[in-house]
This record gives C-alpha cells, sequence and structure tokens, in this order.
C-alpha cells in the first residue's frame, strides 16, 4: 500500500511529458505554417521528420557525444541546451527537453531560425531522401 501511495505522489508531483506520435497527414496541418519558409515545401518537412524522428516527438538520439531531441532532432551542442552539455551556444534559447512534448510551438520556432542561419542541408537525411518524389510526402488533402 505504501509503494502504491509513494508512486500515486510521483505521478502528481513530476507529471508526464505529453509526447506525440503523429501522422503525416496530422503533422502537416501543424506545420503549415512552415510551409515555403526558406524555399522549402511541407512534403520536405514531412519527409525530413519521418527520416529524422519517425513523426515521434519523443526521439533522443545520442550522435558524436551530442544529442538530438524532437521531430527536428535539434542538437545540444548548438541549438538548445540540457543536462548533458551545459555548454551549448543555447541559440534558440531553450531547454532541450521542450522539444519532446507535443506542443510544436518552440520546435517550429527553432526549426525555422536553424533553416535560417544553417540551409536545410542540416538536416542530413534532406538531400539523399527528401529532395525529389516528394509525391508520397503529400497529405491527400492537400
Amino acid at each position: 500500500m505504501m509503494s502504491l501511495v509513494s508512486l500515486l505522489l510521483v505521478g502528481i508531483l513530476f507529471p508526464t511529458i505529453q509526447a506525440k506520435q503523429f501522422t503525416k497527414c496530422k503533422l502537416s496541418d501543424e506545420l503549415k505554417g512552415m510551409n515555403g519558409h526558406g524555399g522549402i515545401t511541407l512534403a520536405e518537412w514531412i519527409c525530413i521528420i519521418f527520416h529524422m524522428s519517425g513523426y515521434d516527438t519523443e526521439t533522443v538520439v545520442s550522435n558524436n557525444g551530442n544529442r538530438e531531441y524532437g521531430l527536428f532532432q535539434i542538437n545540444n551542442k548548438v541549438w538548445c541546451i540540457d543536462n548533458e552539455n551545459l555548454q551549448s551556444r543555447n541559440i534558440c534559447d531553450i531547454s532541450c527537453d521542450k522539444f519532446l512534448d507535443d506542443d510544436l510551438t518552440d520546435d517550429i520556432m527553432c526549426a525555422k531560425k536553424i533553416l535560417d542561419k544553417e540551409g536545410i542541408d542540416y538536416w542530413l537525411a534532406h538531400k539523399p531522401l527528401c529532395s525529389e518524389k516528394l509525391e508520397q510526402w503529400q497529405c491527400e488533402k492537400w
């Protein structure tokens, strides 16, 4: 009984991050404001996100001593800060764990900043996988 009470208290005191596994069309709706930003189509973004995170906001990947977070796989060395890299430049001025929830507002803001500063080649999946033949990444209601 005591462990059940303890578990209940932990659940109340430390709410879980509300993560989300998107579908292609639902994600398209969420990202429609990115269509055309920096010359990148919505289909390109959907393709990139599929290959980077599988449309899962909880995705965290370790990469050469750094970590990449969320749908856009935003790096903790330059763009956000976490406990793993307190020396981050934190250009987006945000905690990396903010990219793991279902609110994409901050993810989109930072992704646009990355695109403006680094270009689309920041996302390595773009050139080999998402620069042509994008019909499969379009949602039928477009």
